[in-house]
Formats: C-alpha cells, structure tokens, sequence
C-alpha cells in the first residue's frame, strides 16, 4: 500500500482527496495536517511514501515544510498542491526536492497518477512551468554543467536548450541541423540518463545545475 498524507487547511479539499484515495486497492490516507508544523508532528509519528503538500498555509508553509520533511525522510516523496502555477513557491519547493505540483481542480484520474508517478520517480510538472522554472536560475553565475558529462557534446548542448524551453524545430533551426536529428539525439540523451521525456530532462538539469 501506498501511505499518503494530505497537508491543506481546506478541509472539503482534503476530504475530496480522501475519498478518491479510498476508491484504490493500492493506497490509504494514514493522516491529514492542516499545516506544515502539523505535518511534521505526525510524520514523525508515521512516515508517509506520498505528501500531498499545500503551499500557503498558516504557522508553517508547504515550501518550509517540503523542506524539513525531504530533510528528515528524504525517500518520502511530496507534491505540491496549488491553485495556480506560483512560479516562485514551485520553484523554492523543487529545489528542495519536491518532485512537481499538481492543480487542486486536478481530476481524480490524474491525482491517482500524480501519485503512482512519484512513487517510480517520475516528475509531476506542465513542460512550459518547467521551462520557466529552468530560466529562473541566477544565470550571473557561471553554469555548471558537469553532471552532462555521460552526453556527447551535441548531446549536452542539445540537452540545454531543451531545458531553455526550445521545441525540437527551434533547436533544429538554431545548430542547422534536421528536426529528426534532434529527436534522435534526445532518444539517446533519455535513455543515457535514464529519464522518460524532455520534461524530466528540464527538471534534473534544474536540480543538478
């Protein structure tokens, strides 16, 4: 079974999630927070795979609160709940380690895949808040970009600009080379670092930068 703890003060929501999450063979509710002090109480209590975490929310919000937690048990996974796309909480909470938000309109078809997602590692994460997340970074420092290092260097540079939010008929038209040439590059770059799509592609350049 898969553990899931609710973090939100609205209570209709957190009932609503609880009531999807008891419809599945596969997970249960262990507890609910109004708050991200609360939910370190009782994660210290019991220890959830899955955090659905609010972002504003008194005493203590979702983005300190992913923090302590991913500090505390860095194998329990946490997604971020929002009602629209806060660029700079979503941000603050992924480099933290939070593995992507999810709308709170999100339909129950999609919440359960949130979660069955982060419990294999996926990333949870629209590719264009992605791509501005990327562009985020303090780009006065000089990057980083060592932890490329198993891709050629056609690889890492087309790495990058997919993380910079290009499509593949913009990469194509910037380094002249054909569209199919660039999908043939991001195969391989996916299955070298072992990732699904261009979007978990963004999101470890985001935290490995």
């Amino acid at each position: 079974m898969i553990k899931i703890a609710i973090v939100d003060d609205q209570v209709l929501l957190v009932k609503g999630i609880s009531m999807i999450v008891s419809t599945t063979s596969d997970m249960e509710v262990i507890w609910t927070a109004n708050n991200g002090e609360e939910a370190l109480f009782f994660a210290d209590q019991n220890v959830p795979d899955v955090v659905l975490m609010d972002i504003r929310m008194p005493i203590m919000d979702g983005v300190e609160a992913t923090k302590q937690i991913k500090l505390r048990f860095p194998n329990t996974k946490v997604i971020i709940l929002t009602t629209f796309m806060e660029d700079d909480e979503i941000y603050l909470s992924m480099k933290f380690g939070a593995s992507g938000y999810l709308l709170k309109d999100a339909s129950p078809e999609q919440i359960l895949e949130a979660i069955r997602n982060a419990m294999t590692g996926g990333t949870i994460m629209a590719p264009h808040v992605a791509s501005k997340l990327v562009k985020q970074l303090d780009r006065s420092q000089t990057p980083n970009f060592s932890f490329l290092e198993a891709l050629t260097v056609r690889e890492s540079e087309i790495a990058i600009l997919i993380s910079d939010g290009l499509s593949n008929r913009e990469i194509a038209d910037q380094l002249f080379v054909s569209e199919g040439t660039v999908k043939n590059h991001l195969t391989s770059i996916l299955e070298k670092l072992s990732l699904r799509d261009r979007t978990q592609l963004a999101i470890y350049i985001l935290k490995n930068k």
